[in-house]
């Protein structure tokens, strides 16, 4: 499973949007591997236009969803915290977003660079679209 967070729905919804992000966000709506968490959905149902919120809920309301639990908010804190000791300061939510996902065992599809950071930190791998946007699996090595 693959947690796509607002930065991959934002760039996929904009009619002059990167076409890269959108073929794999549309692969991994096809695999059924896409999965969205509250954060997600309040960043991308909260910034949407008022005419689009309605078709845009009912969209999402059939993906994969996971609320965000008191052991991820701990995970977040201590991910936050070992951040903040290497130097960084980044987007509490994202903070949050990585360790929802990595408390799964799910990877992240994100267009914001510092979920790189993130995965460094012990937050939630990165998922990395296949060949010409296609699914790719979990590389088991």
């Amino acid at each position: 499973m693959v947690l796509v967070d607002s930065s991959v729905w934002i760039e996929a919804a904009r009619r002059q949007g990167d076409l890269a992000t959108k073929v794999a966000l549309r692969a991994l709506l096809d695999e059924y591997e896409a999965a969205l968490c509250s954060p997600v959905k309040l960043e991308v149902l909260g910034g949407a236009r008022r005419e689009e919120r309605r078709a845009l809920e009912m969209f999402l309301a059939v993906l994969p969803y996971e609320e965000c639990r008191e052991a991820e908010w701990d995970a977040a804190k201590a991910l936050a915290w070992r951040g903040r000791e290497a130097g960084h300061t980044l987007p509490w939510n994202d903070y949050l977003i990585s360790a929802t996902a990595a408390a799964r065992g799910w990877r992240i599809y994100a267009r914001d660079a510092h979920f790189v950071t993130l995965a460094a930190l012990g937050g939630a791998a990165i998922y990395r679209p296949g060949f010409g946007g296609g699914y790719q699996a979990e590389i088991v090595e």
